[in-house]
Formats: C-alpha cells, sequence, structure tokens
C-alpha cells in the first residue's frame, strides 16, 4: 500500500503541515527539519497525488513557460534554465510557444480555460506595452514578464537592458577601430520592443564614438534566424562602402552574416567583425568563434521563478523589476586587425 502524508508525518516524528510545507517546497522550514522529512519521505518511498494537492490547495505545481518559439536557441536554454530552477522550488514547468501568434498572446494574457492547468506563468511575448495595459485584466492568474517589455509598475518583470547590451557590442566594435559598423535586426518601429532597444543603443554608441548613423546600414530582418542574417549581410556586402563591421541583434542572424561574408571571399574578422547576442553554444564552437553579448540565462530563469512563486503566495503583493547582466565576450569573430586593404 503506498505511503501517505500522514504516514511521513509519522516516521518524521513532525506534524502532517510540516511534510505538505517540504512537500509543496513552502521556503520557511528550517533545513533540518527539511532533511528529517526527505529522509522520511525516501525511506518510505512517498509520491505527492498530485490530484489530492490540487483538491487540497487549489493548486497543480505546474507553471507555464510561454515563449515566442522553443527551437531558438535561446529560448531552448532559457527553457532548461527555468525547468532547472522550478525543480529546485518543488514546481513542474510546461512549456508552449506562441510563434510570433499575436492572437495567441492574446488568449494567453486574457485568461482562458486552458490557463487553468497552471499556478502561474512566464511570459516572454512581443506584444508592445500598450497592448498589455489592456490584457489579463480578467483572470487573477499570477504572470511574470520576460524580456524588453517596459516595466509599468502592473506586472513583476525580469528583463534585459537591450539598449545598454547593444551600445555596449557596438562600442566594442568602435574599440577595434571599426567605423563603418552595419546593423541586422532592425523591425518597424510599431512591432517589438527588442529590436527598437537595440537600435536606440546601436544608434547611442555610434553617435558618442563620432560617428553618423547611415540608414543604408540599417538592415532588417523579419525573423532573428540565420537565413535573415545571411540575406541582410549579402545586401550589405553590396554597398558601394561595405561595412567593416556588423552588430547583430541575436547570435543566430550573426551565424547567418558570417557565411554570407565567407560567400563573398571575404574574412571574418579581417574584413568583416561580426558580434551577435545572446552566447548560444554554437557560436562558441563555430569557427571563426562568435564574438557576443551573453546574456546571463541562469539570472533570469532563477528570478523568473522566485518572482512568480512570490506572486503565488503573495498575490496583491507590490510589482517588482529585475535587470538581468550582460557580458560582451569578445572571440575571433572581431580580433583581426584593421589595415588599409582591408577598408576598401
Amino acid at each position: 500500500m503506498a505511503a501517505t502524508l500522514r504516514d511521513v508525518a509519522e516516521r518524521a516524528e513532525v506534524s502532517v503541515r510540516t511534510v505538505s510545507n517540504v512537500v509543496s517546497g513552502y521556503e520557511h522550514v528550517s533545513e533540518r527539519m527539511r532533511r528529517r522529512v526527505q529522509a522520511a519521505i525516501e525511506e518510505l518511498d512517498y509520491r505527492p497525488n498530485p490530484v489530492a494537492r490540487t483538491l487540497r490547495t487549489g493548486r497543480t505545481g505546474v507553471l507555464a513557460l510561454v515563449v515566442p518559439e522553443i527551437d531558438v536557441p535561446y529560448f531552448a536554454e532559457l527553457a532548461r534554465e527555468v525547468i532547472d530552477a522550478a525543480a529546485a522550488v518543488g514546481y513542474r514547468v510546461m512549456i508552449d510557444q506562441t510563434g510570433h501568434d499575436h492572437e495567441r498572446e492574446r488568449d494567453l494574457l486574457a485568461g482562458t480555460d486552458r490557463t487553468m492547468l497552471f499556478d502561474g506563468i512566464l511570459f516572454s511575448p512581443l506584444v508592445t506595452k500598450a497592448e498589455l495595459l489592456e490584457m489579463n485584466t480578467r483572470t487573477s492568474m499570477p504572470l511574470v514578464l520576460l524580456g524588453e517589455h517596459d516595466f509599468d509598475g502592473r506586472y513583476d518583470h525580469v528583463a534585459i537592458d537591450n539598449v545598454r547590451a547593444a551600445r555596449d557590442a557596438v562600442e566594442h566594435l568602435v574599440a577595434l577601430g571599426r567605423s563603418r559598423i552595419a546593423a541586422i535586426g532592425v523591425q518597424p518601429a510599431e512591432d517589438y520592443a527588442t529590436p527598437q532597444q537595440r537600435t536606440a543603443g546601436y544608434e547611442q554608441a555610434l553617435v558618442s564614438a563620432g560617428h553618423d548613423v547611415d540608414p543604408r546600414y540599417l538592415q532588417p530582418a523579419e525573423h532573428y534566424r540565420r537565413a535573415d542574417g545571411y540575406e541582410a549581410a549579402r545586401a550589405l556586402l553590396a554597398l558601394p562602402e561595405r561595412p567593416d563591421a556588423i552588430f547583430c541583434y541575436s547570435d543566430l542572424l550573426a551565424m547567418g552574416a558570417m557565411r554570407a561574408v565567407f560567400d563573398a571571399g571575404l574574412r571574418v574578422p579581417e574584413d568583416v567583425a561580426i558580434i551577435g547576442v545572446d552566447d548560444i553554444e554554437e557560436g562558441r564552437y563555430s569557427r571563426p568563434s562568435l564574438s557576443t553579448v551573453s546574456l546571463d540565462t541562469p539570472f533570469i530563469a532563477h528570478h523568473a521563478v522566485a518572482r512568480i512563486a512570490a506572486r503565488i503566495a503573495e498575490p496583491d503583493g507590490p510589482a517588482i523589476e529585475v535587470v538581468a547582466p550582460h557580458t560582451v565576450i569578445p572571440r575571433e569573430s572581431t580580433d583581426g586587425p584593421v589595415g588599409p586593404s582591408r577598408l576598401r
């Protein structure tokens, strides 16, 4: 016969409530008591009954992580870190993707029947701040936003300082002596926050260095994938004065851009230096290895899970914004010298 919560309590010589707190990942339990209960759980091979827990507490023990595209390496790495961080506090994670579909985002934020499967949602949306203000009004579902939206005080937010990250990337290229610096990843102002903020950082760095912002060097990308980076880089390399450096708004764009440079018979970094954003594993092992702005995904995951757990425990608590750190990591794709023969 399967062990019950009461069996564990009797073996550990504690109350049923204490066992429940340990099983639920409640943080205000002493380490000594937690070890005692865990030992009893292992001895009895106790397995929590999720249905009974849901009926008793009104909670499922499941969080939702919603991202635009799960097959993008950055989001895949983020999902792995979120799963680990959630497990450490007693939650499982269900992953969903919106596929850049605004209607799907609206349905999730507005509170459909499906959201009742979750205790809370970690959401990386593409919608704008104005749209967010109109959403999530018909449900009390705890929500933590991930990404680049402006903090308006309504939702917990684990953010990336995209303006500063982009500026740091371009300043790295400027420090190498590059002067014709292009950008790949621009999107119309009415679209998503990420490209707007990275474009702002790019322009700030150029102006600060005394360079003009040449609109010819601002290349759009509908999606942040290799093929988009490849086509955008081809267009840049066809200019009468081709760039000597390219800042790409994602590492996947940068991987495509590097291939375009090689296919044009040029070299990275000697002819064109390239830097991306995300620090995906592929870039660390490419040849040349890809310089990048590393976004601290373990930090983002840990703080996002901590915020959603706090929001579940205290639904009416004040919203908090946490800004994740970032680091410029120079690698081979920006390491070459700039000589007169390479600036033509």
